[in-house]
Formats: structure tokens, C-alpha cells, sequence
């Protein structure tokens, strides 16, 4: 075969390869334009969809994008993008989107407007299109039932923000950061200052409205018991399109109390996190009280170690400084460090808002500007020796720019079954970590020694923490944990049972029944079998 022979079947290889590609296929103009004719048809006789849809040579194309862009790591023109947003005002707009990405053969990806730190809800390395919710952010409360609808695309702090204008005995046990979407951090379990008390966000949800693969809406009755379950703490992505939840409100006193103090290792702060991992998931479970490992400098100049402890009581001070001074005596609390307010006050002090500051600082949406960061997980079951500790204060004094943030457990969630939902992590373990490094400062070079310093971190940790699996949470989305690219079990179940341990198989068995060709998937989501 002479040279030029060769190269036409080379040529024609190609070819051949192009043209079966599902890349090239629907990336093409068609399927961008068949999406685009499928929802000017399909949404016609219903709410006019056209002012939700923004297409790249729109100029409100990027700031859309960009706008729910938390984590500036993937705000940069490398980032892959969208050939269409569709920022639905309606109901029939996610219909519509989810059957004419389907019919086009793009895939979708799920955005509510909050906390996403690995970019998968706004992310694929294939032609897709984001579904952005943002719009979708109604929330209604009826204190007469204890009841409140949330739209998936309302934050935390809006939420926090109606109940409190409603209500000053009445609250939701959500996340300290207003800005989560209510969406995400809902289907992923969603914890805050309330969980020891009333369980996580998951455990106070009486219903909810999915859009399903054949775009149609179901609530809890119509979509069946095994899918309301697998949403409960099992991402609601892998399964459908969050529409709304409804959930219980709970009951709090009128006055609770907080305090944040720090110590040095020169302060006993070695001594101070033995005790408080002593006793953390054994105290009242109306106390609720974080703590966090820092690299600090000390009073003579030179690197340290620094614990910082945050705390939530419902109750008053008093009683919380008899608790604290019997419990964890080391730390010296003096009633000078107590502060007594209103539950909604609680939730700006843990927001970092300034003292003083109205319940309407929730509204905001805005972020900081150009903030990069990293997130990692862990849990404790087993208490941590003060050799251990040691080796840890070594390790964070190492990897200064890195924090470890420990959650405390027990109370209620050590009172509610493993499979109850498909958060797993309960009964038994003692805290959760969350490894954190942000910074400002752009380029390949600060990031790489951030991620360095984290893996490093997550590594000298490793003796201390859970294994088999080294469990992980869903809501601190962490791409190292494993990835899916083929989407089989197999690939699935490095991350799943890290996520959800036994449930993992129940939720592929959900999710093989209600998307079979498993239309609605991300690098993390559940598998079919």
C-alpha cells in the first residue's frame, strides 16, 4: 500500500471515528439549536421561557454564569462552559429543560444558587447545559402548622430570614453559612448548630417536588418511599431536579447563648481539646460546641498551635458556664465570653456578620470576590491520644494555611438508624472534620501549594480517622475521594461508600429504577446497575 493509499484510510479512520463521537455529535450546531427549538415548542403553551434562557452570545451570558461561581478556581476561561443556561422562573422551565436536553442529547447539569466547592453543578467535559434555579426562590412559613415550603433555589439565610419574621421561638437546623442554596445543602444531609439537638436538615423534611426524568412533577406521595428516601441525604442531582421542600420547623427558647474563645498551646489548648473530645458528643445536646485547630504565632514570636471554640446553647449563660466549667475545665470560660440572644441572632453571629447587624444582612447572595478554595472530610469514632495530638499540632504547624474545623456529635444523631436516610454517619462517631484552605491570590503556583498542604494535612491524618471506609461527606464534595467517568458501580462505589457507606447499594437500586439510562449524572452522582 503506497503512502497515499495510507493516508486516505488514516483520513478515513478519522473520519469514521468523528462521526460516531458523541462529543462531535452534540456539539455540533444541531444539537445546540434542536435544545433551543425543543424548548421554544415545548414551553410554549405555558409560561413564556424565553427571558430565562441565555445562550453565549448573549451579553448577560458570563455574569449569569459567573455570579454562582463560589469557588474561583473555576471561574477562569479555561473552565468549560455551558452552551446554554436556562435560569428557570417556572415550574414548566425545568420541565422543558429536562425533556429537550434529553430529546437533544446534552447533558444537564443542576445548579440552586449556593455552596458548590469541586464545580460540579456547573461543570462537564461534555456539550451540556446548566438548569440554574436561582430564580426559584419562594419560601413560605405557616407557624400555626410548624411548617415551611422552601424553594430549592432559596438560601439558608433567606429561610432563617422568613421563619425569624414569623416567629422568635421557631427555627430550621440548616447550615451557619446563609449563602447555601437550600436546594444542595438539603438533598446532601445539611447540618449546622442545631444538629445535636434536632437532627440534620434531611431528618426535618415532611415533603418535597422533584422533576423526574420524563419531566413530571412528584411529591413525596406520587414519587414513592424509596426515591424520598434516596433524596434525603443522597444528593438530590443523581435523581431528578429539586423543586422544593417542605419542612418542619422546631421549637427554641427565646434566649440562647453563644461564645467564642480562643487558647495557645501555651494556654492549654492540648489539654482543652482532650477534654472536649472527651465529652463532646456526650454533653446536653442543647450545647453544641465546634472546635478549631489553627497554626498561630505565639506571644514570644514563634510558630504555635491554637484551638478556637465555638459554642451554640439553648438556654442561658449560667447554665452554660456551669456545663463548660465542669466539662472542660481547662478552657477557664468566664461569663465575660458568654453572650445571650435571640435564636436568628445566633445565626449572624455564626455567619461572622457584625454585632448589631439586622436579620436582613441574610438577603444578601454576594460573596467574597475571587475567593479560591479547598475542602476535605473526615470522621472520628475513636478518641485521638495526646501522642496523636502532638503528631497533629506538628502537621498543622506545617501546613499553616490549613485549618481542621471539628463538628461534635451525639445527642440526636446518635439516636437516629444508619439507614434511616442515606447519611450514614451517626451513632458512634464522636466528630466530623472538615480540612479548609481559601486564598486570594491567583495562579498555578498558590494553588498547587495549597493543595499540596491540604493533602499533606488529610495524609498525617490518617491514623486518627475512620477506615473502611475513611467515610466522607457529601455536602463537602471532594473530588479525590474518587470520580466517575464511565458511571458503573465499580467506579462508584470508591466515592459512594466513602459518602454513604451500606445505603450506597440501596441508593444505585433507587437510582437504576427512576433514571435507567442515567440521564441526570455528574463525576460524583449514583450509578446505575
Amino acid at each position: 500500500m503506497g503512502p497515499s493509499s495510507s493516508s486516505s484510510s488514516l483520513l478515513a479512520l478519522l473520519s469514521l471515528i468523528l462521526l460516531l463521537s458523541p462529543w462531535v455529535r452534540v456539539s455540533s450546531a444541531s444539537g445546540h439549536d434542536t435544545f433551543l427549538q425543543c424548548l421554544t415548542t415545548h414551553a410554549q403553551h405555558q409560561s413564556p421561557i424565553s427571558d430565562a434562557i441565555f445562550t453565549p452570545d448573549n451579553s448577560t451570558f458570563l455574569p449569569t454564569l459567573n455570579s454562582y461561581i463560589r469557588n474561583s478556581r473555576f471561574l477562569t476561561p479555561a473552565t468549560p462552559k455551558p452552551l446554554v443556561i436556562v435560569a428557570a422562573k417556572h415550574k414548566s422551565h425545568v420541565q422543558s429543560t429536562v425533556v429537550c436536553a434529553k430529546q437533544a442529547g446534552l447533558e444537564i447539569r443542576i445548579r440552586s444558587g449556593g455552596h458548590d466547592y469541586e464545580g460540579l453543578s456547573y461543570i462537564s467535559h461534555h456539550p451540556f447545559v446548566i438548569l440554574d434555579l436561582f430564580n426559584l426562590r419562594a419560601t413560605t412559613v405557616d407557624i400555626a402548622s410548624e411548617t415551611a415550603t422552601v424553594e430549592a433555589g432559596a438560601t439558608m439565610g433567606e429561610l432563617y430570614h422568613a421563619i425569624a419574621s414569623k416567629s422568635n421561638v421557631h427555627a430550621f437546623p440548616g447550615g451557619v453559612c446563609p449563602t447555601l442554596g437550600a436546594g444542595g445543602h438539603i438533598s446532601g444531609g445539611g447540618y449546622g448548630t442545631l444538629m445535636r439537638k434536632f437532627g440534620l436538615s434531611v431528618d426535618n423534611v415532611l415533603d418535597a417536588e422533584i422533576v423526574n426524568v420524563e419531566g413530571e412533577i412528584l411529591n413525596k406521595q406520587q414519587m414513592g418511599e424509596d426515591l424520598f428516601w434516596a433524596i434525603r441525604g443522597g444528593g438530590g442531582g443523581s435523581f431528578g431536579v429539586i423543586l422544593s421542600w417542605k419542612i418542619k420547623l422546631v421549637k427554641v427558647p427565646e434566649t440562647v447563648t453563644v461564645f467564642e474563645v480562643e487558647r495557645l498551646i501555651e494556654e492549654e489548648a492540648t489539654e482543652i481539646f482532650l477534654q472536649w473530645q472527651g465529652v463532646t458528643d456526650k454533653l446536653d445536646e442543647n450545647l453544641y460546641i465546634r472546635l478549631m485547630l489553627n497554626s498561630a504565632n505565639g506571644k514570644d514570636g514563634l510558630k504555635t498551635g491554637k484551638v478556637s471554640l465555638g459554642a451554640l446553647f439553648l438556654g442561658p449563660a449560667n447554665t452554660l458556664m456551669e456545663i463548660i466549667n465542669k466539662h472542660i475545665p481547662s478552657l477557664k470560660l468566664q461569663k465575660e465570653d458568654c453572650s445571650e440572644m435571640s435564636w436568628i441572632e445566633s445565626a449572624l453571629f455564626w455567619a461572622n456578620f457584625p454585632k448589631g447587624s439586622t436579620s436582613e444582612v441574610l438577603l444578601d447572595r454576594a460573596v467574597r470576590p475571587n475567593t479560591f478554595l479547598k475542602r476535605k472530610s473526615d470522621y472520628v469514632r475513636e478518641p485521638i491520644t495526646e501522642s496523636g495530638l502532638d503528631a497533629i499540632w506538628k502537621a498543622v504547624m506545617e501546613t499553616e494555611r490549613v485549618g481542621i474545623v471539628c463538628n461534635p456529635y451525639g445527642g440526636k444523631m446518635g439516636q437516629i438508624s444508619e439507614t434511616e436516610t442515606p447519611f450514614p454517619h451517626r451513632a458512634g462517631v464522636k466528630f466530623k472534620i472538615q480540612y479548609s484552605t481559601t486564598w486570594k491570590e491567583e495562579g498555578e503556583k498558590e494553588a498547587d501549594e495549597r493543595l499540596n498542604m491540604i493533602n499533606k494535612l488529610y495524609e498525617a491524618m490518617t491514623p486518627y480517622v475512620t477506615k473502611n471506609p475513611r467515610e466522607a461527606f457529601l455536602n463537602y464534595r471532594d473530588i479525590d475521594v474518587g470520580s466517575s467517568t464511565h458511571w458503573n458501580v465499580g467506579e462508584g462505589k470508591v466515592y459512594g461508600e466513602r459518602y454513604f457507606k451500606q445505603n450506597f447499594e440501596r441508593l444505585v437500586d433507587v437510582k437504576t429504577k427512576v433514571d435507567p439510562h442515567n440521564f441526570f449524572k455528574n463525576e460524583q452522582s449514583i450509578p446505575t446497575r
